[in-house]
Parts: C-alpha cells; structure tokens; sequence
C-alpha cells in the first residue's frame, strides 16, 4: 500500500458483470468497508435480496483460503457464510448477507445481555475444538516467534526505542514450549466481537474474517475474544468465560499457561500491527487502540510464566514508552 491514501470503495471492475452472470441483473452495490488489508465489501442489493460481495484482488489477496474454510465450518454446521458465486480470477466472492447485528454493539447496547452473547461464543469454541484440524497449517513456533517480532520491528522504532531483538526473541523461546497443542485444533485467529455476528431471528452466532485459520492450540481464539483490542473485556467477565470453558473442557493449569503465553504474543503481535498500519499504511486510527492492548499485555505478563518474556520488557520497554505510538513519538519529536 505503502501511502496514507484510503482505499477507494468503488465497486471493482467487472463487478457488474460477475453479478449478471450468477442472477444478479442490475442489483445495486454499496460499499460497506475495508479491513486492515485489501479486502473490501459491499452490499448488494436486488429488491428484496441481499448478498455481499468480496473484493479480494490478486496479487494482494487470495479468496481461497477464505472460500475453503467457510465450507469447512458450514460441512461442521457452524455458520459461516455460504457461498453464492465466484470467480478466483478476479478474486471475486458473492456471499450470504449476515447483515449488521454484531455482537460488538448488542454487548455494548445491553448490559444484560453480554453474559449469554459471550457464553454463546465461547461455547462455540468448545464446539470447534471437537473437530480435527484437517489439513490446516500449523500455528508453529517459527510463525508464533515471527508474529510476536512485529512489536520489535515496527513498534519500537516508531516509539525511538533501541530493543535488544535477540534478547526478545530468547525470551520466547523460553516460554513457547507452554503453547504447544496436545491436539491441534482449528484456530480461527481473529475471533473477537466485531467478528461475531448474530445471524436470523434466532441469532445464531455467525462467523467471520476466518481465512488465516491454521491448526494450533484451543487457548487462542479464547484470548482475541477475551482480550479483545477493539473492545474492553471487564476482567471479571474474562475470568468467568475461562472458567466455563474449562469446566466443559476439563482444561487445568497447563492450559491457562498457554492461555496467557498465547495472550502476551498475540497481543504484542497486535501492537506492532497497528503501529504498522500507522507508519506503513497511513491508517492513524490503529495507534489509538494500543493502549488497550498494552493493559492486557501487562496483566498477562504478571503471569509467572512468562518471567523471562516480563523481564525483556522491563529492561526494553518501560512502562512510559508503553502506550499509543503515535503519541509517544509526537512527545519526543519522532512523529
């Protein structure tokens, strides 16, 4: 991408004529976003039919893995959207309408309601787990390892921070071992509440934004959807939602270990993205989120597993280089 441009929401070319060859004569097209990468969508309207349509453009982006894996959750009776016409060429995709009720704003609307939407996903996860891992790709420890390396690749520079990179990467090192799955199972990788959405009058959860899914450990959709960066989890309500997963899945102590490795990567992978759609890809609004995800960071970080990983950022990272980057380097004249 490479400049501050947004990405324009026009419909792409041949967009129109993808929808006339699959019945889609005439219909309207809406843009409805992009995401954090080149993906765009759009609703399509033709009367009283809706669909969206992906705009997954080669090279940048492949809708296959997409496309695969929503037939892999619908074969398992998860609610994925279905798929209604395609063309990889284009790397165009007509999918199911979800619609607009997320669980994001039903949580945020109704405090009632949180407990139970939340039960829902986390059952949901215990669902998935019942189901072998297929021919996913590992969730490795050369991946995790590369993951958690975007905060000393992106963040600490923004930030004018001189990290030890190979001190970093020994501190993983040490605790990795803590998030290998005894069975791997399908992880979705970004199943948090903007993700989720409460589809038809019984508001079944439906399942989004799940191309990147790979084969790791159970514990890490637990923690996008519990250490949300985009919104607060009360941590009593963190605690309650582990309890019931682990009393319907028998796990013990070694499983929240891996929880909280698996939350200290995650999120320290999350604030060396957002500082990367910040200084790479010209989107301000990422930086602002960090500060979130460094409260979770620090709270798994007092886990005592995670000793050698807690000691790097307090030689490396004191608490006031910890925040939004943005602001941090405007502070000290970088930005």
């Amino acid at each position: 991408m490479g400049s501050a441009m947004a990405i324009p929401m026009t419909p792409p070319g041949g967009a129109a004529e993808f929808l006339t060859l699959h019945g889609w004569t005439g219909a309207r097209i809406d843009p409805l976003a992009g995401d954090a990468s080149f993906r765009r969508y759009f609703r399509v309207h033709d009367g009283a039919r809706r669909a969206i349509l992906m705009d997954a453009p080669p090279p940048h982006e492949d809708p296959r893995p997409f496309v695969t894996m929503a037939r892999w959750l619908a074969e398992r009776s998860f609610a994925a959207p279905a798929i209604l016409a395609l063309d990889l060429e284009r790397g165009l995709v007509l999918l199911e309408d979800f619609g607009d009720d997320r669980l994001r704003e039903a949580a945020d609307a109704d405090a009632v309601a949180t407990v139970p939407l939340y039960e829902a996903a986390v059952d949901l996860l215990v669902a998935l787990r019942a189901h072998p891992a297929g021919e996913l790709r590992p969730y490795d420890r050369a991946e995790l390892q590369r993951e958690a390396g975007l905060l000393t690749e992106w963040y600490c520079p923004a930030v004018g921070a001189a990290a030890d990179v190979a001190g970093y990467r020994a501190a993983w090192d040490a605790v990795l071992d803590r998030a290998e799955p005894l069975v791997p199972v399908a992880v979705l990788r970004d199943y948090h509440a903007e993700n989720l959405m409460l589809v038809g009058p019984e508001r079944r959860m439906g399942l989004l934004d799940f191309q990147d899914a790979l084969a790791g450990h159970p514990a890490y959709d637990l923690v996008s959807l519990l250490q949300d960066a985009r919104r607060d989890v009360d941590p009593a309500l963190e605690d309650r939602m582990l309890a019931r997963y682990r009393a319907a899945t028998g796990e013990g102590d070694s499983f929240m270990d891996a929880y909280h490795v698996l939350g200290a990567q995650r999120n320290a992978k999350i604030i060396g993205i957002f500082t990367r759609l910040w200084k790479r890809d010209g989107k301000p609004r990422y930086p602002t989120l960090c500060p979130r995800v460094w409260g979770y960071l620090e709270r798994d970080l007092t886990h005592p597993v995670l000793a050698p990983v807690a000691r790097w950022f307090d030689d490396n990272l004191p608490p006031e280089w910890r925040g939004d980057p943005m602001a941090i380097a405007t502070a000290r004249g970088l930005a």
